[in-house]
């Protein structure tokens, strides 16, 4: 029986967000393999980008996490995921999201994307709690 690949993740966003948010991972984590890739679109066109997620597809599962949900970042990850490979893109990444997929890569998409989703709500709070009051 062959063993299942890890999931490998991109951040793909805007100016040195996602090297900044990848390199937190790291110090947190201490994992410092390439699990995790930043790429950012500074200077970049469409194109130019698209190519360098191609790179990175046909290697196993991969998330492409963006920062927005729109945008040259979000339409690039999406466009990748139109070939039929493993590729799942999750937008609005925050740190409490990579930490989890660090240490949940072993999961197969179906079961981790959910997973990320729900982590990704979580980690929005504020303090006071004014959800509690009926206002969120």
């Amino acid at each position: 029986m062959s063993e299942r690949q890890m999931v490998r993740g991109i951040v793909l966003a805007h100016g040195s967000m996602a090297q900044g948010i990848v390199d937190a991972v790291a110090r947190i984590s201490g994992v410092v393999d390439q699990a995790l890739v930043a790429v950012t679109n500074d200077g970049k066109s469409p194109e130019t980008l698209e190519g360098e997620l191609d790179e990175h597809l046909g290697r196993g599962p991969l998330i492409l996490f963006t920062d927005l949900p729109s945008g040259s970042c979000a339409v690039a990850a999406r466009l990748c995921c139109r070939q039929g490979s493993e590729v799942a893109v999750i937008s609005g990444v925050n740190l409490p999201v990579l930490l989890d997929f660090i240490f949940h890569r072993d999961l197969p998409l179906r079961e981790l994307v959910p997973r990320l989703l729900a982590k990704g709500r979580q980690g929005m709070t504020s303090f006071p709690d004014y959800s509690k009051d009926g206002a969120v």
